[in-house]
C-alpha cells in the first residue's frame, strides 16, 4: 500500500521542499559543485547549472503489505541450484557486486544519478559554504555604460509574476465606485422620467429600471479591466568594469595538483569581482622561460616544459594594461600563481619591474606559492624571497598548501581593505 498526498500545493510548497531537499542532501551537492569547479570555465562557475549526485537514499518510503508475518524463506525465479533450506556460500571478494560506470565488471559500487539544476545564488551559496565575503572596493569609477531595468509605473499586460495585487485592487475599487455612480444617475432620470409616463411607457421604464439596479448590486469584484502589471524599461546606467589578469607558471615543476590549486584561487577571485563590478574582463599569460597570452583551456590543460623566467609574463601583462585599460575606466587586479621556482637575477628584475611598472597601474596584485605536496618547504621559494620587499597596501602574497588554504588566504589577501573615501 503506497500513500499518496494528494492535496493540492500550496503557493511557494515546492520552494520549501527544493531546500528541504538541499538542506537534506547538502554534502552530496556540495561534492558536485566542488568537482564542477575543475570542469568549469572560470567565467561559468558563478552560473549556476546542471549537477548529478548518487540517486542512492533519494526514494521515498512507503507502506506495503506483507502476506506473511515474521520471517519467511524462498527461493527466486530461475534458481537451478538451490532448495529451500539449503545454505549460500559467501562469494570470492570482489564477486557478485554490480559495477559502476567506468569501472571493471565485478569491482565498484553500483550507483544511479540523479541530476538537477541548481540557479545561481544556490550554487554560489554552496561553494561559498556560509562564509562571508572580503570587502573588495572599488577606489576608481569609470563612465562605462550598461543596461539596467528600472521601474517604470504599471501596465494593462504582463506576467502573473509581476502583477501587482494592491494596484489590482485599487483599480477594481476605482471601477466599482465609478460604475455605482454612473449607474445611479441613470437610475435617477429613468425614475424622473417614470412619473410623466403613459401607461405604455412605464412597463419598459420600470424594467430598464430594475435591470439597471440589479447591474449595480451584482458588479464583479474583480474583471481583467482591473489589473495591473509593474512595468519595467531598461535604461542606460552608470558601470564599473574590472580586468582581472591570471599569471601562471606552466613549467615542468607545475604539476595537475598546482594547476588545480591555481585554478579554484582565480575562480574565487574572479566571482567576488563580478559580485562588485558590471562587468570583469578575464587575461590568461601563460609562462616559462616565454610569455604568451591564451585562451582558458590552454592557460590550465596544454602542458609546457623548459625552464621557468618570471620577468617575461610581466612584461607581457604591463603590455597588455597599457593597450586595454589604461584609459582609467578600468579597475585592474593581478592574480599570479607559481611554486616559485625563478633565478636571482629574474627575481630581483621581476621585483623592481613589478614596484616600478605594473603597481601604479593596478587596484591590487596578489601573489600565490604553492609549494610541492611533500610536506612542508625547508625554506621559502626563490620567487617567494623577492616579493618580499614589495608588501604594502596594493600587494600581497600567500603560500596555498591544500584546497583547505584556498578560502582563508583570500581573506588574508583581502579582508585589510577598507572603503575608499
Amino acid at each position: 500500500m503506497r500513500v499518496v498526498d494528494r492535496r493540492s500545493d500550496p503557493p511557494g510548497r515546492g520552494t520549501v521542499n527544493r531546500e528541504r531537499f538541499i538542506r537534506r542532501f547538502k554534502d552530496e551537492i556540495k561534492r558536485a559543485v566542488d568537482d564542477q569547479i575543475g570542469e568549469r570555465k572560470i567565467a561559468d562557475i558563478g552560473k549556476g547549472g546542471k549537477v548529478s549526485i548518487p540517486g542512492r537514499g533519494l526514494a521515498e518510503p512507503y507502506l506495503h503489505h506483507d502476506h506473511k508475518t515474521g520471517s519467511r524463506d524462498f527461493v527466486l525465479p530461475g534458481n537451478k541450484e538451490y532448495l529451500p533450506g539449503d545454505a549460500i556460500k559467501r562469494p570470492p571478494g570482489g564477486a557478485g557486486q554490480g559495477g559502476a560506470d567506468g569501472e571493471e565488471p565485478g569491482r565498484g559500487e553500483g550507483t544511479d544519478n540523479f541530476a538537477f539544476v541548481l540557479s545561481k545564488d544556490e550554487f554560489l551559496q554552496l561553494f561559498f559554504d556560509d562564509l562571508e565575503l572580503p570587502n573588495l572596493e572599488r577606489t576608481k569609477f569609470g563612465d562605462v555604460v550598461q543596461e539596467k531595468k528600472h521601474r517604470a509605473g504599471y501596465t494593462k499586460d504582463g506576467t502573473p509574476g509581476n502583477l501587482s495585487a494592491v494596484a489590482t485592487v485599487k483599480m477594481s475599487i476605482a471601477r466599482r465606485i465609478a460604475l455605482r455612480g454612473t449607474l445611479g444617475e441613470q437610475i435617477e432620470e429613468l425614475e424622473q422620467a417614470l412619473i410623466e409616463a403613459s401607461p405604455e411607457e412605464r412597463a419598459a421604464l420600470e424594467q430598464e429600471i430594475a435591470r439597471l439596479k440589479a447591474r449595480r448590486e451584482n458588479l464583479p469584484f474583480l474583471e481583467d479591466i482591473d489589473r495591473r502589471y509593474r512595468a519595467r524599461v531598461t535604461q542606460p546606467a552608470p558601470a564599473t568594469r574590472a580586468a582581472m589578469l591570471c599569471l601562471m607558471d606552466v613549467s615542468g615543476s607545475m604539476d595537475e595538483r598546482k594547476k588545480d590549486l591555481a585554478k579554484r584561487f582565480f575562480a574565487l577571485l574572479y566571482l567576488f569581482l563580478e559580485r562588485k563590478y558590471g562587468a570583469v574582463d578575464i587575461v590568461f599569460i601563460r609562462h616559462t622561460e616565454t610569455a604568451q597570452e591564451v585562451d582558458e583551456e590552454a592557460f590550465f590543460h596544454d602542458p609546457q616544459s623548459g625552464g621557468t623566467l618570471v620577468l617575461p609574463a610581466l612584461e607581457l601583462a604591463h603590455r597588455v594594461i597599457t593597450k586595454r585599460y589604461a584609459n582609467g575606466e578600468w579597475n585592474v587586479y593581478i592574480a599570479q600563481a607559481s611554486d616559485g621556482d625563478c633565478g636571482l637575477d629574474d627575481g630581483k628584475q621581476s621585483v623592481a619591474y613589478v614596484q616600478s611598472a605594473l603597481l601604479p597601474l593596478v587596484r591590487y596584485f596578489a601573489y600565490i606559492d604553492i609549494p610541492s605536496a611533500t610536506g612542508w618547504f625547508n625554506r621559502p621559494s626563490d620567487l617567494w624571497q623577492s616579493y618580499e620587499a614589495l608588501e604594502g597596501e596594493t600587494f600581497a602574497k600567500h603560500q596555498v598548501r591544500d584546497r583547505r588554504d584556498i578560502w582563508p588566504v583570500l581573506r588574508k589577501l583581502f579582508a585589510r581593505r577598507e572603503a575608499a573615501a
